[in-house]
């Protein structure tokens, strides 16, 4: 397995040692695993969308068209 190093300042170094029980290292892996696998999700939603014609003028049109329908929605139910 491979360390890693990591540069914290001293105030940090302090915080973490008053929290001595907790396993540093196992929530570094942990969240660095997290921001990976965010990142391959990132990655894959700009695929999709590089290739969508959906522009923001179409994005504009949809949420009045929902705000619309929403509030008809409401106004029926007599909630507003």
């Amino acid at each position: 397995m491979v360390s890693i190093t990591l540069k914290v300042t001293d105030e940090f170094k302090k915080m973490i040692k008053q929290l001595s029980w907790v396993n540093w290292s196992e929530i570094a892996r942990e969240e660095s695993l997290r921001k990976l696998e965010e990142e391959k999700a990132l990655e894959k939603f700009r695929k999709i969308i590089s290739k969508s014609n959906f522009s923001e003028k179409n994005a504009d049109e949809l949420a009045k068209k929902v705000k619309k329908s929403m509030h008809k929605d409401l106004k029926d139910k007599e909630l507003i």
